[in-house]
């Protein structure tokens, strides 16, 4: 590597030097919460997509960058994580559908990067002492101001980072005469949206604020609550929401939504040390055995029915909600944490993965036909 131009700090004050790329203003360092994410491709999508609010993503791929930028790959209308950092960047843009060389695109985009960085040493680092605070630094800023910086961050749990990524008035997609669902924008993907589209169904994305009452009010065909950013024990206003709609109108969400609908059945949630980011993350189905891979992305997940953070049992475990009973559908094979869950006196269930594969595995697209099968049967 040639002479140092830029450095990832991290709060406990490990260090990680690298090559600056991407936007590259040295007035403006990237702070927040140091994420890393096990994807071999998609970093387009990564960096776009509103769960990565507030981060900054380390890639473990080695090289990131191969086949360029698209506007195709567009999670969102803009980049939502913080900073890139990379083992290896790559400008090129020779794949059939690159509009843009990646590092070209997060200078357009103001992002910095960095390139150069020993990631394999750095996720090792986060894996032992979990996700933290940190930054990307221009050489010419100091350890102890970049410190500072660092210090002067909010901790990501206790944040409300969907009020910042929900959008600010009710937006239509989709026409015919499919059913209509209900959307609490709390960062929705791109991609999940043209998935219901593609099976016929209309989708109205409200902000995350919206009341129940003006959810009910459109009388939409089933309400979803979407992936999002944060920490879900900062969305009490949410779930106060979901608690008025859950028996009304079919629910479904996933990631963000799954544990906002688990908090409004009374489970509680926690901070995983280093969270839930890749395409490679093996789940199973309780009720059926089959194991799906998936794709995720949480710093969070839902404490079991018996307030653990693990579930020992293979079975599909039963438990009592004020909506009537509750059963456990899917848990992670890598740590045993809740995957996903179905309510079984009234219509609704979530998953704690991203079923819309952008990017990711396949496996878990039926869950859209299945959800939209429950709806006609509503």
């Amino acid at each position: 590597m040639d002479a140092a131009t830029a450095y990832v700090l991290l709060e406990d004050g490990t260090r990680f030097d690298g090559e600056a790329c991407g936007a590259s203003d040295p007035t403006r360092p990237a702070v927040g919460e140091v994420v890393f994410t096990t994807g071999m491709s998609g970093y387009q999508e990564s960096m776009t997509d509103p769960s990565f609010a507030g981060q900054l993503i380390a890639f473990t791929y080695p090289h990131i960058g191969n086949y360029g930028a698209s506007a195709g790959a567009m999670e969102s209308e803009r980049a939502w994580a913080r900073a890139a950092i990379m083992r290896e960047a790559c400008n090129r843009e020779d794949a059939p559908t690159a509009e843009r060389g990646w590092l070209d695109w997060l200078s357009d985009c103001g992002i910095p990067a960095i390139s150069g960085v020993d990631t394999r040493a750095l996720v090792q680092h986060i894996r032992d002492a979990g996700s933290m605070k940190g930054g990307v630094f221009s050489s010419d800023i100091s350890e102890q101001e970049a410190h500072s910086m660092i210090e002067a961050e909010q901790s990501m749990a206790g944040q409300d980072l969907a009020g910042v990524v929900t959008p600010g008035e009710v937006t239509h997609h989709g026409s015919g005469d499919g059913p209509r669902i209900a959307v609490i924008d709390t960062g929705i993907k791109g991609s999940t949206v043209r998935e219901f589209l593609a099976r016929g169904a209309r989708v109205a994305l409200y902000p995350c604020d919206t009341s129940a009452q003006a959810l009910l009010a459109d009388d939409p065909d089933a309400i979803f609550l979407a992936n999002g950013p944060g920490d879900p024990a900062a969305l009490g206003y949410i779930v106060d929401t979901v608690k008025e709609i859950v028996g009304k109108k079919p629910v479904w969400g996933i990631c963000l939504g799954h544990q906002l609908l688990c908090r409004a059945l009374g489970l509680q949630t926690f901070k995983l040390p280093f969270g839930h980011r890749g395409a490679n993350h093996p789940v199973k189905d309780l009720q059926t055995g089959r194991v799906e891979i998936t794709s995720q992305n949480h710093g969070f997940a839902v404490l079991g029915p018996s307030g653990s953070r693990t579930i020992d049992s293979s079975r599909p475990v039963r438990w009592h909600t004020d909506f009537g009973a509750a059963q456990l559908s899917h848990v992670n094979l890598y740590d045993r944490t809740v995957e996903g869950f179905e309510l079984l006196d009234v219509a609704g269930g979530a998953v704690q993965y991203h079923p819309e594969a952008g990017p990711g595995p396949h496996d878990s697209l039926y869950l859209f036909d299945r959800f939209l099968e429950r709806i006609a049967a509503a």
